[in-house]
């Protein structure tokens, strides 16, 4: 079976915009949209999982009803930083490798993980 190159470049986000026309079930009773699968199955996956992951186990959705989840590249790291929205950081990760390309802004709201564009 021959592997489809990964778009790490993320060049088709722009088309995810205004909504979604379908939720896929994702990890701990999560949906995420058409915009965020397209993000996990070109290289992403393992951002969004350990996002959800960190969200739950830490039970940040309960203290914000809303929140974001960044993907920042810096100098060949990255790092993963969830908020309120309102600036209020209540979870930080760091990663020593990545081959990400493009820096990444998720919401989450109501279980819903969804690209910045589509709420």
């Amino acid at each position: 079976m021959m592997e489809v190159e990964k778009d790490l470049g993320l060049k088709k986000l722009d088309h995810f915009f205004g909504g979604t026309e379908n939720y896929y079930k994702f990890h701990m009773g999560t949906v995420i949209t058409d915009g965020v699968k397209y993000v996990c199955d070109n290289g992403y996956y393992w951002f969004v999982s350990d996002a959800v992951i960190a969200i739950k186990t830490k039970r940040l959705d309960k203290k914000s009803w809303f929140l974001v989840a960044r993907l920042k590249l810096e100098d060949g790291k990255v790092k993963m930083v969830i908020d309120d929205g309102n600036g209020n950081v209540l979870h930080t990760q760091s990663y020593e490798f990545t081959d990400a390309k493009r820096e990444l802004k998720l919401f989450f709201a109501d279980n819903v993980v969804m690209l910045s564009t589509e709420y």
